[in-house]
């Protein structure tokens, strides 16, 4: 039989547990903690116990629909980092427990390297070299990716990550958190050539979104003093401006990278590849540079526990296993 891998994901605020058989998902099943959007984000304490609280059955509904008992498991895998130390802290705990009592190998996975071999769960996959714009609430990185596990980080923030700039961007407007996912929606019905936000130039791939969140901050609060209905007024409009920034900031690095580098196959990864201008934005980029553009099912680019079984598995084919005393680490880097 293949090998049969339970992932765990716990980074931040899903809990989330999958099978895979060989390099094929089998089962992968989410808990969304709703509990933070009356917080306006990620409370770390209140997302540790609801990780506690969440895995067990989590686990257990993976096993079930994946067909598979936790006798058959070969190998247990779960997120190292980056992410929360409270949340990483119960997956890991549980995946040791588990790989222990069963006397099988633990994996421990690298979550920003697990979005970006999100790609290799369906078809179509991307052959190597590619170049894939990870972006997500914490990371906004250009990664080149020449094999499964060979990963160069070519440019990325330097402040704020482009997430953080949509929700807080959104918590200016009196979005409730997450509010990126809102902006996407309010930008379809609104003029995304209205208003104009200074932003900082970074030299060469790498980003800093901190300039144009203070821009977008300033302006609303001197539009509010003249007019103290402005944002809700505007609220399509001021949507759809600051989307079309933050996406031209990622996308002019990207095509500076692709033409550096000479690549044309160019992906996307992480939670803000969800946005549905983000995703047109570069599907007709991509015809009109000639690339051929791969782009997750939703599913995949959101945290989820599939991502960390395709990537321990391709650790499991190179005998990359862990030890029992192998920590959570909230920084971890490529």
């Amino acid at each position: 039989m293949s090998e049969v891998i339970l992932a765990i994901e716990s980074s931040c605020d899903e809990t989330s547990a999958a099978v895979c058989i060989g390099d094929v998902i089998k089962s992968n099943v989410i808990a969304t903690q709703q509990i933070h959007s009356k917080y306006g984000g990620v409370v770390p304490e209140l997302a540790s116990r609801a990780h506690q609280q969440a895995i067990a059955p989590v686990v257990m509904e993976a096993l079930e629909r994946a067909g598979v008992t936790k006798a058959d498991l070969t190998a247990v895998a779960f997120t190292q980092g980056p992410g929360l130390l409270g949340a990483l802290l119960v997956g890991a705990s549980f995946a040791k427990s588990l790989a222990l009592g069963l006397k099988v190998p633990l994996i421990a996975v690298n979550h920003m390297k697990a979005h970006i071999l999100a790609h290799f769960i369906e078809n179509p996959k991307p052959a190597f070299p590619f170049l894939c714009l990870t972006v997500s609430g914490g990371h906004t990185q250009i990664v080149r990716v020449d094999d499964y596990l060979d990963m160069t980080v070519l440019g990325q923030t330097k402040d704020d990550a482009v997430g953080e700039a949509f929700d807080k961007c959104a918590k200016i407007m009196g979005i409730p958190y997450p509010g990126g996912p809102i902006i996407d929606k309010l930008a379809k019905e609104g003029d995304a050539d209205r208003f104009e936000f200074s932003k900082t130039d970074m030299p060469d791939l790498d980003y800093s979104f901190s300039g144009i969140k203070t821009s977008f901050l300033y302006f609303t609060q001197n539009q509010s003093q003249k007019n103290t209905g402005f944002v809700e007024e505007n609220k399509h409009d001021l949507a759809a401006s600051i989307q079309k920034h933050l996406i031209g900031m990622l996308t002019d690095k990207l095509v500076l990278a692709a033409q550096r580098e000479g690549i044309s196959n160019i992906a996307i990864a992480g939670g803000v590849s969800a946005n549905s201008e983000l995703r047109q934005t570069l599907i007709a980029m991509g015809e009109q540079n000639g690339w051929q553009v791969f782009i997750p099912k939703f599913e995949y680019c959101t945290d989820n526990a599939a991502m960390i079984a395709m990537t321990a598995y391709y650790q499991s084919q190179q005998n990359d296993t862990a030890t029992m005393n192998v920590s959570p680490m909230p920084r971890l880097k490529f």
